[in-house]
């Protein structure tokens, strides 16, 4: 699965899925693009010619900019991965609990920003005639998770997201798909030893394969979906969980 000669960004790329994620493109042969909140350079200086720039993937006018620099400096943006989200930081309440601007940002993060870079990449996929968008969703919304209402609501919109755009994209031969990750040992989950302790067991009981899920196990699909193998793929979600729902 060659991606030679591809630039692939990655949103929320410096650390655990994303991280995972583009390290699996660099080994295929492409070009990284490391976009993040936190730590891009260091993380793209782990890969050949790989850039990395801060970015606030909420923000219209950083999600443009990143879009300009990478088309200046790479001269394409064959392959972007909406990865970025927020998750383990967040508590685990009743619905009815939430407050509203948490609510707000969790919808900026997990969704509004798939809608702000694919409109910032797509233009350009276009001009090359196509590209690759693949969105990290969740298996919670298939599962029906309680006490994280926004967080399952988000990835579930990420799911709808993926299946309109990929329509309205086709004819310019840009797929777009989606991967769903079940509960997931990353860096920012290992920051939150809470959120170990109460889902660590329960997830893994939960699976047809009884161990961790890691973020190394996301990235085969990932570089697949993003590979000439899966030209003919797209508005499809993979659920990626180790058998704890069969999609």
């Amino acid at each position: 699965m060659s991606l030679e000669s591809r630039v692939a960004i990655v949103t929320g790329g410096a650390q655990g899925i994303g991280r995972a994620i583009a390290d699996g493109l660099a080994a295929a042969g492409a070009r990284i693009v490391i976009a993040d909140l936190a730590n891009a350079e260091a993380a793209a200086k782990t890969y050949p010619d790989g850039i990395g720039l801060t970015v606030d993937v909420s923000d219209p006018s950083q999600v443009d900019d990143m879009a300009a620099t990478v088309k200046e400096q790479c001269g394409s943006i064959d392959i972007l991965i909406n990865n970025a989200g927020i998750y383990a930081s967040l508590e685990m309440r009743a619905f009815d609990q939430i407050p509203v601007e948490e609510w707000r940002k969790v919808m900026d993060i997990n969704v509004l920003s798939m809608f702000l870079t694919s409109r910032a990449v797509v233009p350009i996929m276009k001009q090359q005639g196509g590209g690759k968008i693949v969105n990290i969703s969740s298996g919670t919304p298939f599962r029906g998770v309680p006490f994280l209402l926004h967080y399952v609501t988000s990835k579930g919109a990420v799911v709808a997201l993926t299946r309109s755009l990929a329509k309205e994209l086709g004819a310019d031969n840009v797929l777009v798909n989606c991967v769903a990750p079940g509960f997931t040992v990353s860096d920012g989950v290992i920051e939150h030893p809470e959120v170990l302790e109460v889902l660590a067991d329960v997830s893994i009981a939960a699976r047809t394969l009884k161990r961790e899920q890691v973020p190394g196990d996301v990235t085969g699909a990932v570089v697949f979906l993003c590979s000439p193998e899966a030209d003919f793929i797209t508005g499809q979600t993979m659920v990626i969980d180790g058998g704890q729902y069969f999609h």
